[in-house]
């Protein structure tokens, strides 16, 4: 690169560049001393790239925590069923079950599979085995999870008891939220899954209060159970038009809302559509690998989410672009050992 300008006028003269001393400077944790769990999540901040963005969703996520703790925040969390499926059920449940979170939209698989890991697990297997034998071996694959078949038997078994229950006590046309929340309340109840139910992220939400919310609902296995639950209840049918209703009621109720969203489709813009009525959330945390490019709401970014009054223009905001099972966790555990400090 040339020091020099081109115009003859200022020939032979120093160009004066930007100062970058105010900066922050890059550079990553020292682990030449003894580790500090605290040094090495701040030093996130200066990493660059994706880091950096990760060390900002820390310290959002800690303001998040912090204004919720005064009652000043809710914090709504969207998450796709492939978070259910991962390890990151777990760490889900623990929020819920701690209240560090005042509701949720997702889809039908996360219902699905939470039940399921009530039953039985899921195993680890490998992305690139065959399709075909797998097909013959009756074990579905969820990326390199693996799913044997007869797990979504004893789903059916709890599904179809679970909604002859629900049509007997209930009068109304149930709502998504108020199926999940019942689904919940059977989950400790049901033969199958009381033994696990402490395990459930629908459970601790029944127990706490916290509407889940999914707007794909007959999207899967539950879309599945539900024609054929029909076709011997011709009268029933889930409204989902009342989610809307109570979805955006909650939100603009809501004087300060946040969110955390974990991949993208329906359960993202569902959340993001509904805080419209409420001209955007003042925080926003994306932590997915889609990208702007293709123009999809998944992929799409912040920017464009404020152009729709979904994220307020003035919100603390970051999208990590990462696979949500490297960074949710670490991004919990190093926001709760940022608060605990």
């Amino acid at each position: 690169m040339s020091i020099y300008i081109q115009n003859k006028k200022w020939k032979g003269h120093l160009k004066t560049y930007m100062n970058m001393d105010r900066f922050p400077k890059i550079g990553g944790y020292d682990f030449g001393k003894k580790f500090d769990f605290g040094e090495f999540i701040e030093s996130y901040n200066n990493m660059g790239f994706q880091g950096s963005n990760l060390g900002m969703a820390f310290n959002i996520l800690a303001k998040m925590l912090e204004e919720k703790k005064n009652n000043k925040l809710s914090i709504w969390m969207s998450f796709t069923g492939n978070m259910i499926s991962s390890g990151n059920r777990e760490i889900i449940a623990y929020l819920v079950k701690n209240n560090l979170i005042d509701g949720i939209t997702t889809t039908a698989s996360s219902l699905e599979e939470d039940v399921i890991k009530c039953i039985k697990p899921f195993h680890l297997g490998a992305f690139d085995i065959k399709g075909e034998f797998l097909l013959d071996e009756s074990i579905g694959r969820i990326g390199n999870i693996l799913a044997p078949m007869d797990r979504y038997l004893y789903f059916e078994r709890f599904f179809n008891d679970f909604f002859v229950k629900l049509v007997k006590e209930f009068k109304a046309i149930p709502c998504t939220y108020e199926v999940a929340r019942e689904m919940g309340k059977y989950i400790k109840e049901y033969k199958l899954t009381k033994n696990s139910y402490n395990s459930s992220f629908l459970y601790w939400a029944w127990k706490n209060k916290i509407p889940v919310f999914c707007p794909g609902i007959t999207d899967g296995a539950m879309g599945d159970l539900t024609t054929f639950f029909k076709r011997k209840n011709p009268n029933f049918a889930i409204d989902v038009t009342k989610d809307n209703y109570e979805l955006t009621r909650l939100l603009q109720n809501t004087d300060k809302a946040g969110c955390i969203i974990l991949g993208g489709g329906i359960a993202k813009h569902f959340l993001l559509n509904s805080a419209i009525f409420r001209e955007g959330f003042e925080y926003s945390i994306y932590i997915t690998t889609a990208n702007e490019y293709d123009g999809s709401d998944s992929g799409g970014n912040q920017e464009e989410a404020i152009s729709w009054a979904k994220i307020k223009p003035n919100a603390a905001r970051v999208k990590v672009v990462a696979d949500a099972t490297l960074i949710f966790p670490l991004l919990i555990a190093g926001t709760l050992n940022k608060i605990k400090q």
